[in-house]
């Protein structure tokens, strides 16, 4: 996945999630549930919802990495590179 396909991809979940918000002007290192005050069940759907729809598993010790979205694009790339059929 690249950079942008993250991104469209995780403002499309908060989106569902926090439908009164717009992610997609929220700062990439601005920590997402501060952004969009989403509490940690919506944060949690978030993860779910980037688990089901990337299609890589995303560990609980790894949530942190996940608080802003550059941290959320860094951690993809970095997970979706090996997955069949990534570039």
């Amino acid at each position: 996945m690249t950079e942008a396909e993250i991104r469209r991809l995780a403002c499309e979940i908060l989106s569902d999630i926090a439908p009164d918000t717009d992610p997609a002007t929220l700062a990439g290192d601005k920590d997402i549930r501060e952004g969009l005050d989403i509490d940690s069940m919506d944060f949690l759907n978030f993860i779910i919802g980037l688990n089901k729809r990337a299609g890589v598993a995303i560990p609980e010790e790894d949530y942190p990495k996940l608080f802003t979205m550059d941290g959320v694009v860094a951690h993809l790339i970095r997970e979706t590179q090996d997955l069949p059929g990534a570039q």
